[in-house]
């Protein structure tokens, strides 16, 4: 096994020269940390930027679909405003029909034709506030005066000037009504 013809000899090395190429790797190393830990800096930078803008863009959606579901449900909320002057209209006449004490067939169709429109407001959300009796709540009610009152407690609506509506959980108009005040 020792044959001199086999055997080879590894040149001599000096230990300078491997401290130093031992150096040179280690700095290489290093260097190789330095921008893996550098890359791996900027990779988590840009995924926390991808995850915001990602979060951003849900919420967008989100909020973009709400906006389009609150417009369906209350797209319909001007053609009503315009319509309840009709219904003010068919109100005061049959108010006055009522004084003059008519009740013919007139009478009767004006009554019909404002039923109709009134169901047809609720079939889409549109429905008259209830305000005779109930405490005044600035949310539902404008006031257009106060009257003293004995007979009802003070801040409750003794009379409806002009009917308010609701569409679905919103006001459309406010009640024009009359508010008692504490009897002098």
């Amino acid at each position: 096994m020792n044959d001199p013809k086999t055997t080879r000899e590894l040149p001599d090395q000096k230990p300078d020269d491997s401290d130093n190429e031992s150096t040179e790797a280690a700095d290489q190393v290093r260097e190789d940390l330095a921008g893996l830990r550098a890359r791996a800096q900027e990779r988590d930078k840009f995924l926390a930027l991808l995850q915001r803008t990602q979060a951003d863009f849900e919420n967008y959606q989100k909020r973009n679909q709400r906006e389009r579901e609150s417009e369906r449900r209350y797209w319909h909320a001007g053609l009503a405003l315009d319509l309840l002057p009709v219904i003010d209209n068919l109100d005061r006449a049959m108010a006055a029909a009522k004084q003059a004490g008519e009740s013919g067939p007139l009478v009767q169709g004006v009554g019909l034709v404002q039923t109709q429109l009134v169901d047809i407001l609720k079939r889409h959300g549109i429905t008259p506030i209830d305000a005779l009796g109930k405490p005044f709540d600035p949310n539902l009610h404008q006031a257009i005066m106060q009257q003293p009152s004995k007979d009802h407690p003070p801040q409750t609506v003794i009379q409806v000037l002009q009917q308010g509506f609701m569409i679905h959980d919103r006001v459309l108009r406010p009640a024009g009504v009359i508010v008692s005040a504490p009897a002098l």
